[in-house]
């Protein structure tokens, strides 16, 4: 027989099959002979107390033959022949899943990715990190993966509502990734690792007879009536399908600048700005684990954290233990930083963004205040809150000096606004450059970071420290425009063939929401064009 069992362990006893074989006995009244083996359904890390313990939920097979983790069945067609075509406008998670969905329903993908594949774009990301020169179309948010790629393969999502997250579990261990993402609490699969992931995925789209290209950056699209009829790209060529999926990201300006200039209905849309913060890991570990020196079965510390300063809402984004931060600028002249990690976390810093909440009177009010300075700055466009988000990337630029330098404080001194005489060693490899941020960032930025951590520092003791670097500019959490959608059809309200998805439409929020919005949007298609009700 097969028994579910919960146990509290310490972390040396948790990855001991002979202990926790032991345990499933005790528990079940059962000689250690009797129990064959089992399946780790959840596992999370308790770190609240003194004593940290690992909560298990495993599947025990009980007198009865052990059989491994069965992985959940896909059934990819091939469509080489197939009538029906979509075409698919970016490779990150919400165009790859988005192609493998319409892969199972017998549909063609044409998938039109404006970088290049991930081998070639790890040489123009070499570029950027040493030279400071960063190509438009191939960086670490375009190109093969999106920005997903270089974000450390965070597969945590709170919403289960957009579908299935073991299905997107499943389909990534499909690929390459590891097992233990599918009952982790807060799964990861490493940016080393990712790259490998992505190409297997590519790999069966071509061999099910899907196409995909690269360096296919889309100019322009033909209308007729209420739908696309083609969709041109900027070496003169042109594509036609029944659908088109539009999943181009959150740093897809001139997408979005093309709709807007085409009549095309979009919004202005409320996102986050702020800083990458980083500290010595080991900082993070002693203050998470309440101790001197991390056990070594434990893994580098994370946290999440949140503050309200005067009606502003500040949260940690995108906190990666063991990690580095990477240059994310799309463009020349504009400073943008993210974070990630390779599987093992094993890297000697911690980074997170942290992040205030933008709207559109926040940066209205900030203007008439004389604090900040947008050119022919429109209230009314919604390409406003795109604007200010590219002026403050500027500012930051300019800040640092060029070159990708980044403007940085130590923590305590940005909450003092006292210039750092000396900054730490960083992961930011085009290097820091001591700078008041205070002049980077708008004061309704600037202000609900600087109080929140002091905040921070009395929830983590040792966090408020001159020992963390405050780095800018962290600004490409999400879409600052939204691209609507009908709710039933999915579909743009005015072009019945367009589908917004991922996060560039403002229908995610990471990896996973964005695979489970591409997935969703693919069988919507596939339900209109197969006439399915």
């Amino acid at each position: 027989m097969q028994q579910k069992f919960s146990f509290k362990l310490l972390p040396s006893e948790a990855d001991n099959e002979s202990i926790i074989t032991r345990l499933l006995a005790n528990a079940a009244g059962k000689k250690t002979s009797s129990v064959t083996g089992f399946h780790i359904l959840k596992k999370s890390i308790d770190a609240r107390g003194k004593t940290i313990w690992i909560n298990l939920t495993v599947n025990a097979f009980i007198d009865e033959p052990f059989y491994h983790r069965q992985p959940l069945p896909f059934h990819f067609k091939d469509v080489t022949n197939a009538t029906e075509k979509v075409i698919i406008i970016g490779a990150g998670p919400a165009g790859l899943f988005a192609a493998l969905q319409l892969l199972e329903k017998g549909i063609q993908p044409i998938i039109l990715e404006r970088g290049k594949d991930v081998k070639a774009r790890r040489r123009d990301l070499a570029i950027l990190n040493k030279e400071g020169i960063v190509n438009n179309d191939s960086n670490y948010c375009f190109g093969e993966g999106g920005a997903g790629t270089y974000s450390d393969g965070k597969l945590y999502t709170r919403s289960n509502k957009r579908g299935d997250i073991n299905r997107i579990l499943n389909l990534f261990v499909r690929f390459g990734a590891e097992e233990k993402i599918l009952y982790e609490a807060h799964p990861h699969i490493g940016t080393n690792k990712l790259p490998q992931i992505i190409t297997a995925m590519r790999s069966l789209i071509v061999d099910c007879g899907g196409v995909f290209l690269f360096e296919k950056k889309v100019t322009d699209f033909i209308l007729k009536g209420q739908k696309i009829a083609s969709v041109q790209t900027a070496d003169g060529n042109s594509f036609e399908a029944d659908a088109v999926i539009l999943a181009t990201g959150h740093s897809a300006r001139d997408i979005f600048k093309l709709l807007h200039h085409k009549n095309i209905l979009i919004e202005s849309k409320p996102f986050a700005l702020g800083v990458r913060i980083e500290h010595p890991q080991n900082l993070i570990d002693s203050v998470q684990y309440h101790c001197a020196t991390k056990d070594e079965n434990l893994p580098p510390a994370s946290y999440s954290l949140v503050q309200q300063v005067n009606n502003k809402g500040v949260f940690s984004f995108c906190m990666c233990p063991g990690g580095i931060i990477a240059p994310a600028a799309t463009a020349p002249n504009e400073l943008v930083v993210n974070g990630w990690s390779p599987s093992k976390r094993n890297n000697p810093y911690a980074n997170s963004g942290m992040v205030v909440q933008v709207e559109l009177k926040d940066v209205i009010d900030s203007i008439n205040n004389s604090q900040l300075v947008i050119n022919n700055f429109d209230p009314k466009s919604p390409l406003a809150l795109m604007y200010f988000q590219q002026a403050i990337e500027r500012k930051a630029f300019t800040a640092g000096g060029g070159n990708f330098v980044a403007p940085a404080q130590r923590m305590i001194d940005f909450s003092t606004n006292k210039i750092s005489s000396s900054l730490p060693d960083c992961s930011y490899l085009p290097g820091l450059s001591s700078a008041s941020l205070k002049d980077v960032l708008p004061d309704f930025i600037y202000t609900p970071l600087a109080k929140s951590f002091i905040e921070f520092g009395k929830k983590m003791k040792g966090y408020y420290t001159n020992d963390a670097v405050v780095v800018a500019t962290e600004s490409r959490t999400s879409s600052p425009v939204r691209i609507p959608r009908s709710t039933d059809l999915l579909c743009h309200p005015q072009i019945k063939n367009l589908y917004p998805c991922g996060e560039g439409g403002g229908y995610a929020g990471g990896i996973v929401s964005a695979a489970m919005d591409g997935e969703r949007v693919a069988q919507m298609i596939s339900a209109v064009l197969f006439n399915i009700t």
